[in-house]
């Protein structure tokens, strides 16, 4: 949904539901077949009962009956025919809902999935759109055929008397009203319980996923204690919820009783006028019994209109959260080749009364490398997230090669920069997919060598599939050097202009470290780099190193200077070992 502004119930139908005119067109005609049976059976009906009170003749009867049980089977195939279809056409519209949301998402920026947890969004995507599955399928059309059924019964209740079908008429309007304001009170109350199920599921997600963490350093007893303290605050919406819900069912069945009892009341007093037949009267109390189906088919389609209305307002609010990083209107393209950086008085904070780097001034020539050191905190890989223009800065500039980073388009710049963490994300899909990111113009050849570059060549060969082997999830039955070097590998093959090692050797072992030097000089070859790191290893191929320190410049300069000169900081640090000074 391109525009969140007309996300309406008009909009989500002709957008979700245009495509599928053909599939709404047999489940409407299916509903009118449906409609057309529920109106002959009381005739059928009233004419065996009377015929057989009047001694008429068998074969009519056995006609009759017959009639009867086949338009009843009739039914039940079309009701279950218009079921599959229409529970198809809700499967694909809300599909197509669900992946223009998860389209949405992605393109958010990085802060909105900082401040969203994982769980809120999966019950956002996947339960505020299930909400409006009934919606998508039939909803307006039950609604509407049903609105038919009754206004169908009430003309065949005239027809048999005009005192019958005048009260049932009041009846079935006094109803209508009654459920219909029942509704509007309800939606408040769901909009509420459905934001505490996504707080609840983002809650569990969170926790779950960090199960061992939490186990291994006794922090049980807040997680359940917090656990507690949500439960409490979801139980009042979800009571509300619920009472709400109860109380339109109640005042149902409160209604149809009244209804039925009218019906009696009405059937035996014409028949002591002798006006009807014994048969009308059973005809008439059938028929304010098939009046009370379509009404609460009505009562049960607004329940789920309800439901879909706080789903909406939900769905509305999240595509309403515009990205703050957009391309530009007519993006530049960044040059292939090695990259210049500069960064000109750039100042950045997560908040904006908190700067986390300020005034940060540097030039990288193409083809340098790079090294970023500081201690914890000190804004080294904000300066990546930066480059990859995860955040914009507040103040001052960044150019690649001359282009301001706001003038690139964002998919041309991160094809041109690589980055390798000390956190691997890998998926649970084939080791192809995983070093392509689902490229298939990938060439497998392509794969290979760099595998066999990387060292990973006997790994891969040991795999029972080769390249189309499943990993598991988050890596699982990987070393961590391995996932590390199948980091690297995604670099290679991307073939960046510039290299970001974000503390990319930080988790090997010494062995995999030195196996994978040779694949790291090769992949800094004719690109530019920029090494983030705490050991001094990681920072010897550095042409230029820049410290930061509390978000500032602490020192910048060649490498090779600022190794020589004793009154330097680097100096310092190469002497006193790097590793423990800032760590």
């Amino acid at each position: 949904m391109r525009d969140a502004s007309s996300l309406t119930y008009g909009a989500l139908l002709r957008t979700y539901l245009g495509p599928q005119w053909r599939r709404m067109c047999i489940v409407t005609s299916l509903l009118l077949i449906i409609l057309a049976f529920q109106l002959i059976n009381p005739y059928i009906l009233r004419y065996f009962i009377d015929t057989a009170l009047s001694g008429g003749q068998q074969t009519s009867l056995l006609l009759a009956g017959f009639l009867f049980v086949g338009l009843a089977l009739l039914n039940q195939g079309a009701t279950i025919y218009e079921t599959y279809v229409s529970e198809n056409v809700a499967w694909t519209a809300t599909n197509r809902l669900r992946a223009d949301l998860v389209a949405h998402c992605l393109r958010l920026d990085i802060a909105f999935h900082k401040s969203h947890t994982s769980g809120e969004l999966i019950e956002r995507i996947d339960g505020d759109v299930d909400a409006l599955a009934t919606f998508f399928s039939r909803s307006f059309v039950l609604i509407a055929s049903n609105t038919l059924l009754i206004v169908g019964l009430i003309v065949v209740l005239f027809q048999q008397h005009w005192l019958v079908g005048l009260v049932m008429g009041i009846f079935a309007l006094i109803a209508t009203y009654i459920l219909l304001r029942m509704r509007s009170f309800a939606i408040r109350a769901e909009t509420l319980e459905r934001q505490k199920d996504a707080e609840f599921y983002g809650f569990l997600g969170e926790q779950l996923a960090g199960t061992a963490d939490m186990r291994a350093n006794g922090a049980t007893f807040y997680v359940l204690w917090c656990f507690y303290l949500l439960l409490r605050s979801w139980y009042p919406a979800n009571r509300r919820a619920a009472l709400m819900r109860f109380s339109v069912f109640v005042t149902t069945i409160a209604v149809f009783g009244v209804g039925n009892a009218v019906a009696l009341a009405l059937g035996a007093y014409l028949w002591t006028q002798h006006q009807i037949t014994p048969g009308m009267v059973y005809f008439i109390f059938y028929c304010t019994n098939l009046l009370n189906q379509p009404i609460d088919q009505i009562r049960r389609e607004l329940q789920n209109l309800q439901k879909a209305g706080a789903g909406i307002e939900r769905i509305r609010s999240l595509f309403n959260i515009q990205p703050a990083i957009t391309d530009a209107d007519v993006p530049i393209t960044l040059p292939d080749g090695p990259l210049a950086v500069s960064f000109q008085h750039v100042t950045f904070g997560y908040n904006a009364d908190e700067a986390v780097l300020r005034d940060i001034s540097f030039d990288l020539a193409p083809g340098h490398v790079l090294g970023l050191l500081g201690r914890t905190g000190s804004g080294k890989t904000t300066t990546a997230r930066l480059l990859l223009r995860l955040y914009d800065v507040q103040q001052g500039e960044i150019r690649l090669s001359g282009v301001p980073l706001r003038a690139t388009g964002l998919t041309d710049l991160r094809h041109h920069i690589g980055m390798v963490t000390q956190d691997v994300q890998l998926f649970h899909a084939s080791v192809r997919n995983n070093l392509t990111f689902f490229n298939a113009s990938v060439p497998d050849s392509l794969i290979l060598s760099t595998l066999e570059d990387l060292g990973l060549g006997p790994w891969l060969r040991s795999l029972p599939a080769g390249l189309d082997t499943e990993l598991g999830s988050d890596g699982e039955g990987l070393s961590a050097g391995e996932a590390q070097l199948l980091a690297f590998t995604r670099v290679f093959l991307a073939n960046p202009g510039l290299v970001i090692l974000d503390e990319a050797s930080s988790r090997l072992d010494p062995a995999t470290e030195q196996l994978i030097e040779r694949a790291i000089n090769k992949l800094l070859d004719g690109r530019s780099a920029i090494i983030i790191a705490h050991r001094l290893g990681t920072v010897q191929r550095a042409d230029e190193i820049l410290i930061l320190e509390d978000g500032g410049v602490l020192e910048y300069g060649k490498r090779a200077t600022l190794a020589s000169d004793s009154t330097s900081r680097f100096y310092t640090l190469l002497q006193t070992g790097l590793e423990e000074v800032l760590a």
